[in-house]
């Protein structure tokens, strides 16, 4: 028998790289993976209405580092910064130690997989048909260069009694090649007739990795 896989992790250390970066031994690891896990749902309760992409925490002797990517930086930003610093100090208040945030902005948010989802799932919260939603989703990621765009939706799609999926597609994506670079994330709309899923998978290209040359 098959058996589903996240397409991030299939592809990790080979093209991919882990979204955290620290070591812990058998007397940390606990601590420092629930100081992770706890870091995550502060900064996503925190910016839930803005567009974030992938969060990337890594750890030194002295601080914490995260490193937010989001389509729209000035908000998180705000005019002089403000509102990083209201968000450092609360998980330092909340988790202890000290932290460095930065803000990093994605150039091309139609290529990735995660806001693509939120500007869906936000769409269909309020209320705007999901086909027409994702088809543009798929039309605007298609016009940016992807080579290849699928999402699956399920629920009770337009208030419907019966839950059903529905997959949308286009180009090419081949999940089952490793050097595939393949974006991928899910998502949930909460709609006033029940919870609506969503995943999308979005296909950059080919990452080839150049040969190690052997020491004669």
């Amino acid at each position: 028998m098959w058996h589903k896989v996240s397409p991030i992790s299939f592809r990790i250390p080979y093209i991919v790289n882990w979204k955290s970066s620290w070591f812990g031994d058998s007397k940390t690891y606990k601590h420092s993976l629930a100081l992770d896990i706890k870091a995550r749902q502060i900064l996503e309760k925190e910016l839930t209405w803005i567009p974030l992409g992938d969060i990337l925490i890594s750890k030194t002797q002295e601080s914490v580092i995260v490193d937010i990517f989001t389509s729209k930086a000035s908000l998180i930003l705000g005019k002089t910064g403000e509102n990083v610093e209201n968000i450092k100090l609360k998980l330092q208040n909340k988790l202890g130690g000290t932290f460095v945030i930065n803000v990093k902005e994605i150039k091309q948010p139609d290529l990735n997989a995660k806001i693509v989802a939120f500007s869906i799932a936000n769409q269909i919260e309020k209320r705007m048909p999901y086909k027409r939603a994702i088809k543009q989703a798929l039309a605007k990621a298609m016009e940016k260069g992807a080579g290849g765009i699928k999402a699956k939706v399920g629920g009770r799609l337009n208030g419907a009694e019966i839950a059903r999926k529905e997959t949308f597609k286009e180009g090419n994506i081949p999940t089952q090649t490793v050097r595939s670079n393949i974006d991928y994330s899910t998502m949930r709309a909460e709609t006033v007739y029940g919870t609506i899923g969503l995943k999308v998978w979005i296909y950059k290209g080919d990452i080839y990795k150049k040969a190690k040359k052997l020491d004669s």
